[in-house]
């Protein structure tokens, strides 16, 4: 079953690796002696589906979570079972993807109006006047 991230784009198993270990917290004897965190593994650098350009966005985005030899690494161990570890990554995975693959906006640079600039001007001149006002009488007039 391969992880769909968009209508064009979608991760094949055999490039998702997945290993499990013992979890921390809270369980009891249950955390002690069944491994159930789950950690992903998603080679991007050696990725067949993605483009250079997908590639760099992606190294970019990931930050830590990217290892030296370009290596995405992810881990859950919120839940108890194996298998809800497992989806909440290739969920978390595909989020990911979708918001590193999307391009941003440019913004467009503006200059505030005319009309902008004389209302702020005349705001800063009505509020000066009322803390002019709120002085005492012959102190600080200019």
């Amino acid at each position: 079953m391969a992880l769909p991230i968009d209508d064009r784009l979608t991760i094949p198993d055999e490039e998702i690796e997945f290993t499990y270990s013992r979890a921390s917290g809270p369980g009891g004897q249950h955390v002690n002696k069944v491994e159930t965190r789950a950690r992903l593994r998603f080679d991007v650098m050696q990725s067949r589906v993605l483009d250079e350009g997908q590639k760099r966005r992606i190294v970019r985005a990931a930050g830590s979570r990217l290892t030296a030899d370009g290596h995405l690494l992810m881990t859950c161990g919120k839940y108890r079972e194996r298998s809800r570890n497992r989806e909440d990554l290739l969920e978390r995975l595909r989020a990911f993807l979708i918001e590193a693959l999307t391009p941003k906006k440019q913004r467009t640079a503006t200059k505030p109006t005319r009309a902008s600039k004389k209302r702020r001007l005349d705001a800063k001149q009505r509020r000066g006047a009322i803390k002019k006002d709120r002085r005492r009488p012959g102190h600080g007039d200019d």
